[in-house]
């Protein structure tokens, strides 16, 4: 089956956005980054509510909630590799959906690549700020019915849904890793601060 990625379809449309974001964490960057390491504890705890199952070693399937437009909704469900730290970097990056859910290949298709960097602070080597990035792109089928709607409509719309459900989960999820991590090490959280980007 030819992903929807590479689909002549005209029912098939492209929605992407992109989400950057920084952590203070008040510890230095190598017990960041052993907290990192151990996803299988941090990912679960602070990815819920979503549903989260395990694929493998580095994988989940998280089911992101549901979200809808134009009177259509979906469920949306993603796979998602952590993949082992290089030098300070951190990835995230999507699995195939033919390794846990083939049926929603026919529906849509998601390209996830995140990006976590610990960077010391120099004046101050107990704080470390994690630095991340993710660029979304979705690939979806949409009903005949939306063809009746004007492109630009459809286009327009599509992509500020997707930044909404980008800019919502990522908020949520990057708030909940910086509580998990100081609490789990019996730091003080610092107080969120609005995404500086």
């Amino acid at each position: 089956m030819t992903p929807l990625r590479q689909s002549d379809n005209n029912r098939v449309r492209c929605y992407s956005s992109q989400f950057a974001d920084v952590m203070e964490m008040r510890a230095p960057a190598d017990t960041v980054a052993a907290y990192l390491d151990r996803h299988e504890g941090w990912f679960r705890r602070c990815a819920s509510p979503m549903q989260v199952q395990p694929l493998d070693r580095n994988g989940y399937v998280l089911t992101l909630g549901t979200f809808g437009n134009f009177g259509f909704e979906v469920e949306p469900t993603i796979g998602l590799e952590l993949l082992p730290q290089s030098e300070g970097v951190y990835r995230i990056c999507t699995v195939s959906a033919e390794r846990f859910q083939p049926g929603l290949q026919e529906l849509y298709d998601v390209e996830f690549n995140a990006a976590l960097q610990l960077h010391d602070q120099p004046e101050n080597p107990a704080i470390t700020d994690v630095r991340w990035e993710l660029d979304l792109s979705v690939w979806v089928k949409l009903p005949a019915v939306i063809g009746l709607l004007p492109e630009g409509l459809v286009q327009s719309s599509g992509d500020h849904l997707l930044r909404q459900i980008v800019r919502q989960i990522s908020r949520k999820l990057t708030w909940k890793v910086q509580e998990d991590f100081h609490a789990t090490h019996g730091l003080d959280c610092p107080p969120r601060k609005r995404s500086q980007f």
